[in-house]
């Protein structure tokens, strides 16, 4: 029994530090998310980077919630770097929260995951997030 013990933690120990250091880059995932993110950004703000509706603001129409949630993921990782709201202004900054929202909440690059959620959040309803899906997924050809 004590062997297979021996195992397990010198298997951990191998597999942890590389699992450790790709969740440091928020660009970890060699996907490109860029088509995804240029349909979401058609879809909600027709690339106007000044557009606003409520709360959500920008070429993405970023929430000051998800704004919080990007700098609490930061935090999570010990890096320094935070978002403000006036970035939700910036289509690049933008989009580094997207790539961040993704590798944090959809490690598995799922689509359909990353465009439902970015509507509904991370509990969405297909039902209610399927008309908003059918947008995207139409505006990607």
């Amino acid at each position: 029994m004590k062997r297979i013990t021996k195992i397990v933690v010198i298997a951990l120990l191998v597999l942890v530090p590389s699992v450790a250091s790709a969740e440091d880059n928020i660009q970890a995932s060699d996907f490109n998310w860029e088509p995804v993110m240029e349909a979401i950004i058609q879809v909600e703000s027709s690339g106007n980077p000044n557009a606003r509706s409520g709360s959500s603001c920008g070429a993405m129409q970023i929430t000051p919630i998800l704004v919080k949630e990007c700098n609490q993921i930061l935090k999570r990782k010990k890096s320094k770097k935070r978002f403000t709201l006036r970035d939700r202004f910036s289509v690049a900054k933008s989009k580094e929260m997207f790539l961040l929202i993704q590798s944090y909440f959809n490690p598995g690059n799922n689509i359909e995951k990353a465009i439902r959620s970015w509507n509904g959040g991370m509990n969405y309803s297909v039902k209610r997030t399927q008309r908003y899906f059918d947008k995207v997924m139409k505006a990607m050809k």
